[in-house]
């Protein structure tokens, strides 16, 4: 049998590689349960590498792209983890300022997708900065096993502040017009709709399969949120209807879209879990939406 492909998957696959990445499962339990459906000419190793990410061979936009200046900052988070380092991405081709874009990764640090993705949205025409909540164990760890345990190590509390802080920072920055967006995945999905929460001046607010406010958090939103879900994501989306509730009761300014047939996680293009054409449509919704809420 030659490369895999998503039809050839079971749906438990995407499911038992969803409890693994959220540390539902140790590895060795992850391995043993995904040994079953090693059958009929689908091999462990074949399933493997269908379902862990393959940064090496899926970056869109180098660090090195000739059309950006991306480089490694610091900043001060007080009230969060002290000194944290993120990656600041913005077009060469820009001589003036630009709306920010904070850009928040999973639960495993800054890995290269979500650095990949901080670059994506300054090849768009906004100042990124992509934040490493890692940065006072060390940073990402390159690899995201290790990258989830030592995150685990971490208050979310403490990291909503280090993401904030990045909103303070681009606020000062002097290469931003001090509009600023944030776009979030999993975990920073959570952070996403949090800094709504936080954040009086936010200028807008992009989650991914992002876990909800609760109700009484909620009148304190003041950005527009465009929200992602993932149609096969039972677990986050079992928080959807209470939070569609409370933003309709309180009148806030709110689109969202469900993706059919989909998976959680399904904008990443470097695990089996992506989807080419929910993603590209995602991303496009959600630069039409920054470009709109954030260059008035």
């Amino acid at each position: 049998m030659g490369e895999l492909r998503k039809e050839d998957v079971k749906q438990e696959v995407f499911d038992l590689y969803d409890d693994y990445a959220h540390n539902r499962i140790e590895r060795r339990q992850f391995m043993e349960r995904l040994s079953a459906y090693a059958v009929g000419g689908i091999t462990l190793p074949s399933l493997l590498s269908f379902v862990m990410p393959n940064y090496q061979d899926r970056i869109q936009v180098p660090a090195n792209d000739p059309r950006l200046k991306t480089e490694t900052i610091e900043y001060d988070s007080p009230k969060g983890g002290g000194k944290i380092k993120a990656q600041l991405s913005r077009p060469v081709s820009s001589s003036g300022k630009l709306p920010g874009i904070v850009v928040v990764h999973e639960n495993r640090g800054l890995n290269p997708h979500i650095a990949d993705v901080g670059r994506r949205a300054a090849l768009a025409g906004f100042i990124s900065v992509s934040p490493d909540a890692l940065s006072p164990l060390g940073g990402y760890p390159g690899n995201d096993d290790d990258g989830r345990t030592m995150q685990r190590e971490r208050d979310r509390d403490e990291m909503l502040e280090d993401f904030i802080a990045a909103f303070e920072y681009l606020k000062n920055h002097p290469g931003c017009t001090g509009k600023i967006g944030v776009v979030g995945f999993c975990f920073g999905g959570w952070i996403s709709n949090m800094m709504a929460v936080r954040i009086p001046d936010l200028g807008a607010a992009v989650p991914f399969y992002g876990g909800q406010p609760s109700a009484d958090e909620i009148p304190n939103i003041q950005a527009p949120l465009l929200i992602h879900y993932a149609g096969l994501d039972e677990r986050v989306n079992a928080g959807w209807p209470d939070y569609k509730k409370a933003l309709e009761e309180n009148k806030k300014e709110f689109t969202t879209y469900i993706y059919p047939d989909v998976n959680h996680g399904f904008h990443n293009d470097t695990t089996g879990r992506f989807d080419a054409d929910s993603a590209r449509l995602a991303w496009e919704r959600t630069v039409a939406f920054f470009k709109e809420k954030l260059t008035k």
